[in-house]
């Protein structure tokens, strides 16, 4: 695998989607300003933000659920599926529904029964999609996103989220600086120190989003089990399953949660499990664990600094165990039945 020619095409394709991804993400970002700046008026006057989606879109909404909450809007994130047959009321909320085809079976079906209000938006790749055609729409640059497994599609919507953010007044600084610098950590103490295990588990606190996209990425390259799990929900109970076959891969961003994460990655080593941690705390590394420094950040601009990095280590996990890695047997990219 390491010749152009002798990649599976899907691992291929892959690499050419996280390569301009980044390019591609300060693109959107400043092509959204316009729009963004009605969205971020429209939660001024809500205070209120219900994120939807599906699979890693709705990853991408758990990843900026505390970002919003710290600017005062009650925000949450909940899978489209789940609103659909169990729905919070959409009275008084600003919405935002996020799919990077604009056309999977749920958005679909959304779109057509629920009474959309006006303050209502997409954040979607595809200019042409029934989502970007039905409502207001933030449009990544670049296209749709060809390759199995979510990369470029998950970096251009945070930009998408970033250029909201600012037009509420936070400064995008840090973020574009570490768009701008395109870092690729080495992770290949990271990919050995998983080498013989048969589940994973991943887990953050304020970056428990960023797990739940990586968990995701992992279970659909690799076929092995990964487990997204909150660093507290771990702790009640789900530590029965840690040992030597579990590996736990966690996510520590520059905040007030690192301590907790610091201490689960004590606790998964004494229960006998390798542990992986991505680290944008800026402190120093923990013993025992296989750490990928990507140097100190906050918010989502340790959200653009862990990705890559988590990205790079999924191919290399998912690559030690599947021949034709990125070419799925039992799923499509666009999702079109329920």
């Amino acid at each position: 695998m390491t010749s152009q020619t002798s990649k599976p095409a899907g691992l291929v394709a892959i690499e050419k989607e996280m390569a301009r991804q980044n390019a591609d993400a300060i693109a959107s970002f400043e092509a959204a300003a316009p729009a963004a700046m009605t969205i971020a008026q429209s939660l001024r006057k809500s205070g209120r933000l219900l994120l939807l989606g599906m699979g890693g879109s709705h990853a991408v909404g758990r990843a900026l659920e505390p970002l919003y909450r710290s600017l005062g809007i009650d925000a949450i994130a909940l899978p489209l599926s789940e609103q659909l047959g169990q729905p919070l009321t959409l009275v008084g909320k600003t919405v935002l529904v996020t799919s990077q085809s604009g056309e999977s079976a749920e958005v679909l079906r959304w779109l057509a029964e629920a009474a959309v209000a006006g303050d209502t938006f997409g954040l979607t790749l595809e200019v042409g999609s029934t989502l970007a055609r039905t409502v207001p729409s933030l449009v990544g640059a670049g296209g749709t996103e060809n390759a199995f497994a979510a990369t470029r599609s998950l970096t251009v919507s945070f930009a998408l989220h970033l250029a909201i953010l600012s037009a509420l007044g936070e400064d995008p600084a840090e973020a574009l600086a570490i768009l701008h610098l395109e870092r690729k950590p080495d992770v290949d103490a990271a990919v050995a120190a998983l080498s013989d295990v048969s589940a994973v588990v991943t887990s953050g606190r304020l970056m428990q989003g960023v797990a739940e996209a990586i968990a995701l990425g992992l279970t659909e390259l690799s076929r092995i089990p990964c487990f997204p799990l909150e660093g507290g929900q771990l702790r009640h109970g789900p530590m029965e399953m840690l040992g030597p076959n579990v590996g736990v891969v966690l996510f520590r961003a520059r905040d007030a949660t690192s301590d907790l994460v610091a201490r689960m990655a004590v606790s998964a080593l004494e229960a006998g499990s390798p542990v992986v941690v991505f680290d944008a705390s800026g402190e120093n590394p923990i013993a025992g664990v296989a750490t990928i420094d990507t140097g100190a950040a906050s918010g989502i601009a340790a959200i653009f600094a862990l990705l890559p990095a988590a990205q790079r280590f999924m191919l290399g996990f998912a690559g030690a165990r599947v021949a034709d890695l990125g070419m799925p047997i039992r799923t499509t990219k666009i999702t079109r039945s329920e």
